[in-house]
């Protein structure tokens, strides 16, 4: 379990996809159950343009072991996910795209020079994977290049988490630093023609409040993102900022809805289309007793099932939300 999971925790083969209009406003759907959506941890969808290929984590309960997998869609259906060419050796995870599908950045623990030592950090007497940004860029024919480290202070204290890519190249993440307080805050690094400038905290609102997981609009004109404002349901519901005429952010929105819920809602993304929201939670069934009387085999079977406890994607349409904030497309 890395520190953020400290903090929050105290706070069938194929599946096919439903059309996106057909998810009513607020209502959900669980992402490929039993292909994408497992019994294990699934979080941080990525989609490419097209809407066809996806990237995602997929990790232990305890989060010791993240690896990036991708999937691709074909004829509505989610096919068995591989592990990313880029992922698979250390602990890499939260994966994300910017608009036009070329780079892909995430964060990972590897060296930072071949053949160092993997990135570490320490909280509260614990020892952790740290976490480094890293992209890889689309290559003539479609693979992507060998990673590469990002500069610039952004890396500082390797511990940044959830990275989103604005039009512009500005990039958004979680992470602890100075300015943080207690828990977690969101952080805007610029880009600008010598690089990435010095991370500047995106200004929410009080900072005892935890905030983490940015997803931002392309264009800047909101940012969603997991925390508690005071009025979640679980240890970390989604909230939503509009950005004002003068630049500065707007009270924050609880999200309306099955969005949220008494369990933990958080890594949000958004999708390709208009309107569409990934969000990773653990949510499960609803448990009645007396159950049906449990074989082994049926025990195993139920508990392997993504509706477990465990961290799944899911798929929301926020179309209205933005629409009544005059934002349509």
């Amino acid at each position: 379990m890395s520190p953020r999971h400290l903090i929050l925790a105290g706070v069938i083969a194929t599946a096919l996809v439903l059309p996106f209009a057909a998810l009513a406003q607020g209502h959900g759907e669980l992402v490929g159950p039993g292909v994408i959506s497992t019994g294990l941890q699934e979080t941080s969808a990525a989609l490419t343009p097209d809407g066809d290929t996806l990237y995602f984590m997929r990790s232990d309960f305890a989060e010791r072991d993240d690896t990036i997998l991708v999937s691709h869609r074909e004829n509505g259906h989610w096919g068995a996910p591989q592990v990313a060419s880029f992922s698979g050796q250390w602990h890499d995870s939260e994966p994300t795209l910017t608009a036009d599908g070329q780079r892909l950045y995430f964060v990972s623990n590897r060296p930072l020079q071949p053949g160092g030592a993997p990135v570490t950090v320490n909280m509260d007497g614990q020892h952790f994977a740290g976490t480094n940004l890293w992209y890889v860029q689309r290559q003539p024919g479609g693979l992507w290049g060998a990673p590469m480290r990002v500069d610039g202070a952004l890396n500082d204290g390797a511990m940044i988490y959830n990275p989103s890519v604005a039009a512009n190249g500005d990039i958004y993440f979680s992470a602890h630093r100075p300015d943080s307080g207690a828990a977690y805050q969101i952080y805007v690094a610029r880009h600008g023609a010598q690089g990435y400038a010095a991370p500047q905290r995106v200004d929410l609102g009080d900072v005892a409040r935890n905030r983490m997981d940015p997803a931002i609009d392309p264009q800047q004109r909101f940012l969603i993102y997991a925390g508690n404002e005071g009025d979640s349901l679980g240890s970390a519901d989604l909230y939503i900022a509009f950005r004002q005429p003068d630049g500065s952010w707007g009270k924050p929105l609880h999200l309306p809805g099955e969005i949220n819920s008494t369990a933990l809602e958080n890594a949000p993304s958004l999708g390709p289309r208009f309107g569409e929201l990934y969000v990773s939670s653990n949510r499960r069934d609803e448990m009645a007793f007396p159950k049906p009387h449990d074989t082994a085999a049926t025990l195993q079977q139920r508990l392997q099932q993504p509706l477990n406890g465990s961290r799944n994607l899911w798929r929301f349409d926020i179309a209205d939300v933005l629409r009544a904030h005059g934002i349509d497309h």
